[in-house]
């Protein structure tokens, strides 16, 4: 079969699925349709409607859109039946019911951001990071009943750097992803794949990647400073590691760090205590060290440079990270 000649929908929301749409429809693939989550409200009073990433690019390109509030809604049940796609492509999107991934006669595979069976959830890349892995990648998969359990079709991986956040690392995968997904289509075109159990790879232990919450967030300074700084990689730019600060007075603010380099210091006091010269650096005891802020944003301001934030704040004697 020639790729114009398989259907395809493709299912995706954000930025990393809207770039693999991209490159499935430059390349030449028969996109019959997309579905995708509903437009969100915004501004002040939510009168505005702002459609997804992916919406956006399949609307300039012509291709129909589905966005349906309930996946089980029978209206959307047979506008997608009616579409007869052959295959269906998930990349971040919502759990599927069986009614939806088990339509197509190719079936459905998903494209995840990690390397499963590891860090199964919403949250892959965030967690690798946040638990210090030097490595993560990209899994395609077709997709069963449980959450990001079914049978492998290819992986690839790269090397998580010293200096990588959340944010390169999504922009990395977003890319290999892409390549992989198209690696994964053509070879199911040429009935190429041999999918693998998940039960089948050995795991010492499996690590999970749940929903990032607010509460998620909170710095706990009771930690090593390696994992101190993991955790404020894993987290940015997006939501951002946050703590508070509490004055001398006792006023509390809430502080984001979207950045920071753990120093050889001998720091004196519990952890969370501030070490500043009111010019140049904050620094910041942790469990057996210390780490030095790089990047901060205050509640209410913008997001600035250590040596911005403290032309116009004190952190004087008393201030301390809770």
């Amino acid at each position: 079969m020639d790729k114009k000649d398989l259907r395809i929908v493709f299912m995706g929301t954000p930025e990393f699925a809207e770039f693999t749409l991209r490159r499935l429809f430059e390349d030449g693939y028969n996109i019959v349709g997309v579905v995708t989550m509903p437009d969100k409200p915004m501004g002040r009073h939510g009168s505005v409607l702002q459609s997804s990433p992916v919406k956006k690019y399949a609307v300039e390109q012509g291709i129909p859109v589905l966005q349906p509030e309930k996946l089980k809604d029978p209206a959307f049940i047979d506008q997608l039946s009616a579409l007869k796609a052959d295959l269906q492509i998930v990349v971040a999107f919502r759990m599927l019911p069986e009614i939806v991934w088990n339509m197509p006669r190719l079936g459905t595979f998903n494209l995840h951001g990690s390397l499963l069976p590891q860090y199964r959830g919403a949250a892959p890349i965030n967690w690798a990071i946040i638990n210090g892995d030097k490595e993560t990648g990209v899994t395609t998969f077709f997709l069963k009943h449980e959450i990001d359990t079914g049978d492998i079709i290819y992986k690839e991986s790269i090397p998580i750097l010293p200096e990588d956040n959340a944010g390169t690392v999504h922009d990395k995968l977003m890319e290999l992803g892409a390549d992989l997904t198209v690696r994964t289509l053509d070879d199911i075109i040429a009935d190429r794949v041999k999918p693998i159990p998940q039960d089948s790879i050995p795991a010492s232990e499996l690590r999970p990647a749940p929903k990032i919450f607010k509460e998620t967030c909170r710095i706990d300074w009771n930690q090593p400073t390696a994992k101190v700084n993991d955790f404020i990689r894993g987290l940015s730019p997006y939501p951002a590691a946050w703590t508070v600060l509490r004055s001398a007075d006792g006023t509390e603010q809430d502080f984001k760090i979207y950045s920071a380099t753990p120093v050889s210091a001998d720091m004196t006091g519990k952890p969370g205590t501030i070490r500043c010269d009111g010019k140049r650096f904050i620094e910041v005891s942790t469990a057996d060290g210390a780490i030095r802020l790089d990047e901060v944003q205050v509640a209410g301001k913008k997001r600035m440079p250590v040596s911005s934030f403290l032309c116009g704040n004190d952190l004087s004697d008393g201030c301390f990270f809770a």
